[in-house]
């Protein structure tokens, strides 16, 4: 009960907080914090191109030793981990600042080529604030690449789910159904129809799941028996979840009807999933129980309510979101903080020229 109990809190803290983030970072007119948005092409493929992406990995794990490959997945991670931590806890840290902090501006320019050629390729503004958090990050970061520990993995965890929310977008609800209906059928035949996801997530030596262990009133800090939670089962529901917030805010009532809805949802089928769980004796695929968990209970909702068609006419790119980029590739893994790493490598680029749009192409 502690143990799954602490996997659904820490579940709920990165979809509820970068649901509210992904609406102030919806609305920032600054380029270098616009999200990326999924298309429905790009949802389409999503399930596809993760596929043949944990296969590849199952194969890697047969055939080379496991020892190096998770070696050399620990230093990449131990980057991405760095980074996403840092930019997670910059807007807490910001308050621990006293007023005189001497904080001052730094710019990191990369640049290709020369003269009227010469292109951008990093252009990262930062001041000493962040390179404070950048410091503290780096000790979890230390930590986790000597120990392993199961705190570190999950702060690492938590950081990348909350980053993942805050900046990927969906546009619409239909893109949201295709994106979690394709995964709801990736996770099954994963699970069921092979071992290969159980495998991977066994093998896979990365802060890519949470974990909590069973043991703990035992062992203590040492415990090794961890129930654990893949991060795809935060992050893909948590940004159809943070899309309704942002229709609850297109439709100026005040409410967060939709919201809470889904976010009630997502608890009542991930406890339906370790209930599950624990009855028939064998790890489940979450997303067979929360995708219908969370489309069904808002689309509930809207029919009580009779805003159906306004819940699929909404586009969040065009009412919120008017200059986002395109989504033009994929996490290596259901839930894989390597989309986080894509993303935050964009997010450095240049500011975009604001380009107008005919009614029609609208």
């Amino acid at each position: 009960a502690l143990a799954y109990g602490s996997l659904v809190l820490m579940a709920l803290l990165p979809i509820f907080f970068g649901a509210l983030r992904s609406v102030s970072c919806a609305k920032s007119k600054n380029s270098s914090e616009m999200p990326e948005t999924i298309t429905s092409r790009d949802a389409a493929r999503f399930p596809i191109v993760a596929s043949c992406t944990l296969l590849g990995l199952y194969l890697f794990f047969k055939i080379f030793s496991q020892e190096y490959i998770n070696l050399l997945l620990s230093m990449y991670f131990f980057v991405l981990g760095i980074l996403a931590l840092s930019h997670t806890i910059s807007p807490m840290m910001n308050r621990f600042f006293p007023a005189n902090f001497p904080n001052k501006q730094y710019q990191l320019l990369f640049t290709q080529g020369s003269g009227d050629s010469k292109e951008e390729i990093v252009n990262y503004e930062f001041d000493t604030k962040d390179l404070v958090c950048l410091a503290l990050s780096s000790v979890v970061g230390v930590w986790y690449l000597l120990r392993k520990h199961w705190i570190a993995n999950n702060l690492f965890g938590l950081a990348f789910s909350l980053n993942g929310v805050e900046l990927l977008h969906l546009n619409n609800v239909s893109t949201g159904c295709i994106l979690l209906g394709g995964l709801f059928i990736y996770d099954v035949f994963w699970v069921f129809g092979t071992n290969v996801m159980v495998t991977v997530a066994k093998s896979f030596e990365a802060p890519i799941k949470l974990v909590f262990p069973q043991d703990l009133l035992e062992k203590g800090l040492e415990a090794d028996n961890f129930a654990m939670l893949g991060l795809g089962d935060i992050v893909i529901p948590g940004i159809f979840i943070a899309l309704l917030l942002r229709f609850d805010i297109s439709l100026k009532k005040n409410t967060h009807t939709y919201f809470y809805t889904s976010f009630v949802a997502y608890i009542f089928g991930l406890g339906l999933t370790i209930f599950i769980m624990h009855i028939f004796k064998h790890a489940q695929p979450a997303l067979l129980y929360l995708v219908p968990a969370c489309i069904g209970f808002p689309l509930l909702v809207a029919l009580a309510k009779g805003e159906v068609t306004e819940m699929f006419s909404y586009e969040s790119s065009a009412e919120i979101l008017p200059h986002t980029p395109r989504l033009t590739h994929f996490p290596t893994v259901s839930g894989s903080p390597a989309s986080l790493a894509d993303s935050m490598q964009q997010k450095l680029s240049c500011p975009r020229r604001r380009r107008q749009q005919s009614p029609s192409a609208m």
